[in-house]
């Protein structure tokens, strides 16, 4: 082939690789949506990939965890682009259990936006509706009185849940999330109908109080007693977390990240004076410990004295 001819080839693909990329940035949400479940059913087809074909709504459980988590983590990066990415991350998962639940005729994933847009609708009578809610206390109120509903009705047409027979407004509290986040919700249900401190000081003074009961099972309550006493603590942990308005699984994630950042910053400092951590007496760890903690908090407050629109 000449090397005119040639050179007009290539022209030509790249002119048409460019019309296709600019086609592809054109497509509703919708269309790419239907494009991300065609490659899943392709990637679970005969001859698609065998890791997909392997996989099970149980072998997934794990990933589809990792992958929220990860959104959490780019949320607080303020990277758009990774924030973005493992928002497809999380969806690639919901994508996922519906091609295998659709395999096996249980549903698809059109039922799966079906039920959460119908869901939508039906939680927002403020909205779509007749009712009324003057602000947000009121608009949580209503959600739990509807959800309750629809717990009566879907058991008087012979759906049962996991948590027995009788209806409670705890009612939709999953076991299988992390124990934090667990609480956290059992609480927030039970005020959300009023069964609540008054302030923040309450219940400080009953972690305090539990605390106290801590320190007198390990007096010799036994390690039943103790464990218990424990769980009451954390438990009223998460509960003044709810009641400030914090996540208590963020929270504490921010506060491993933390810990293990100093950490990590402690070794770097006994490494560039010739020693092991793990060696170091107890006095030069806290000290160590000291200065990590001086050195990012005077990067911080540096990094906050810079003015606006400065990296």
């Amino acid at each position: 082939m000449p090397a005119r001819t040639k050179q007009k080839s290539k022209r030509a693909r790249k002119g048409a690789a460019k019309t296709r990329r600019a086609e592809m940035k054109q497509l509703t949400p919708g269309e790419w949506f239907e494009k991300l479940v065609a490659v899943q059913a392709r990637l679970r087809a005969p001859k698609g990939c065998p890791w997909d074909r392997e996989q099970t709504h149980q072998s997934l459980r794990t990933y589809l965890l990792e992958e929220a988590y990860e959104v959490l983590e780019a949320l607080d990066t303020g990277n758009d682009a990774k924030f973005a990415e493992e928002m497809g991350d999380l969806l690639l998962q919901i994508v996922f259990h519906s091609q295998i639940a659709r395999e096996e005729g249980r549903f698809t994933v059109a039922d799966v936006i079906r039920k959460i847009h119908d869901k939508m609708i039906r939680r927002h009578p403020h909205v779509f509706g007749e009712a009324r809610a003057r602000n947000s206390a009121e608009v949580l109120r209503n959600w739990e009185h509807i959800k309750a509903e629809e717990r009566r009705m879907n058991k008087e047409h012979g759906e049962k849940d996991s948590q027995g027979a009788t209806t409670s407004l705890l009612d939709g509290v999953s076991r299988a999330l992390p124990a934090t986040l667990e609480g956290f919700q059992l609480t927030r249900k039970a005020s959300r109908i009023g069964f609540d401190w008054e302030d923040s000081a309450g219940v400080i003074a009953k972690m305090q109080e539990e605390g106290a009961e801590l320190e007198t099972a390990l007096q010799g309550g036994g390690q039943r007693k103790i464990e218990e006493e424990m769980g009451d603590l954390l438990f009223a942990a998460v509960n003044l977390a709810r009641f400030l308005h914090i996540d208590p699984e963020i929270a504490l994630k921010k506060a491993n990240a933390k810990f293990a950042r100093r950490f990590r910053a402690m070794e770097a400092r006994a490494r560039e004076s010739g020693r092991e951590f793990k060696n170091l007496p107890r006095e030069e760890m806290e000290a160590l410990w000291d200065a990590a903690k001086y050195a990012e908090g005077k990067a911080t407050r540096r990094e906050l004295a810079k003015p606006q629109g400065r990296k």
